[in-house]
């Protein structure tokens, strides 16, 4: 298990340099100028060249992505903030628990209502039950966040008064950002994957067999059933992780949400590229690690994967005795 987490985190360091490449790539061509900006209206180009020099932005693209990587990897240093002057690590770093916990607050939500609408779904396939269920998964899965979460604050916060519509200070200001992200995307997609890995399951001869002697159907359902259906379900919610993540971005921007999210698009905005570099970098991180855990809960919900691995090894073992063997006849 340790050398296969080796491997993994070896795996990560091209990802995030390829993330990183098109980051700084589309900083680079897009529009606008830091130093202009930080300089200040009514600034002379005297001014503002210097600006370019002190942030390094008249050097050329090769020269300065060499020099962030080359920082970033040695001191683990994700630049200056342009609009701050503080370091972009502290930063970042400092808003990522708020973020993280949105994130595992809408997913635990978002799993709380897929899980039984799918399995639900599943046992009373084709019925009106399943229709109505399928069409909220739907639903979620159509509706993009930052409309939702705007139609959200309109009903329960303006209309109604119950919720409030910003900020992120007691757990009443986490109801409707959860909503938000975790009804949207997660629902859907999970709650359909949840009834079709159900579906196959439920067809299988051990499953008839379970009910042939006698068990109860929630027993079957839940202990069988589900037990062997959660590898498509659980790679589901791995991958739904980015997508909370992004999510984050918008939600915490209509929300005020003080998270990465909401720092990235205010630093979007200042043309402050060493924070939107560090937000994404850090973001890109923690999905690689979230389907590196997704990988070794594999291991613990289906026994199957690591009896297969524990062969191959031994197979690989049991290769290299033979090779070892043959070169010392030889010798």
């Amino acid at each position: 298990m340790l050398k296969f987490i080796g491997k993994r985190f070896l795996l990560m360091i091209p990802v995030l340099l390829g993330v990183l490449f098109i980051v700084f790539t589309m900083n680079y061509i897009s529009p606008g100028d830091p130093a202009r900006m930080v300089a200040g209206e009514g600034a002379t180009e005297e001014t503002i060249q210097a600006y370019r020099e002190k942030m390094g932005l008249d050097k050329p693209f090769a020269v300065r992505f060499v020099d962030y990587v080359g920082n970033l990897v040695l001191h683990g240093d994700l630049g200056v903030s342009y609009r701050t002057g503080r370091s972009v690590s502290e930063e970042v770093f400092d808003r990522l628990p708020t973020t993280g916990l949105l994130a595992l607050v809408s997913m635990l939500l978002g799993l709380t209502l897929a899980l039984p609408i799918g399995v639900i779904s599943a046992v009373k396939q084709n019925s009106v039950l399943d229709n109505i269920l399928m069409v909220i998964a739907l639903l979620g899965l159509s509706m993009p966040s930052f409309w939702l979460g705007i139609m959200l604050i309109i009903a329960f916060s303006v209309k109604l008064g119950w919720l409030p519509g910003s900020g992120f200070e007691t757990w009443r200001h986490w109801i409707l950002p959860a909503i938000t992200i975790g009804t949207g995307g997660a629902l859907g997609a999970v709650a359909r994957m949840t009834r079709s890995s159900m579906l196959e399951v439920i067809r299988q001869d051990y499953i008839r067999t379970a009910r042939a002697k006698g068990q109860r159907e929630s027993v079957v359902v839940v202990r069988h059933a589900l037990k062997n259906a959660l590898i498509p379900i659980i790679t589901t919610v791995g991958i739904q992780m980015g997508h909370l993540l992004g999510g984050a971005v918008l939600t915490e921007t209509i929300f005020a949400v003080p998270g990465i999210g909401m720092y990235m698009v205010q630093s979007i905005k200042a043309r402050d590229y060493p924070a939107v570099q560090g937000g994404v970098i850090v973001l890109a991180l923690v999905f690689c690690m979230a389907n590196l855990v997704v990988d070794i809960i594999y291991a613990f919900a289906d026994p199957r994967i690591k009896s297969q691995y524990l062969r191959k090894k031994k197979g690989n073992d049991k290769k290299e005795q033979m090779k070892a063997a043959a070169q010392g006849d030889e010798v």
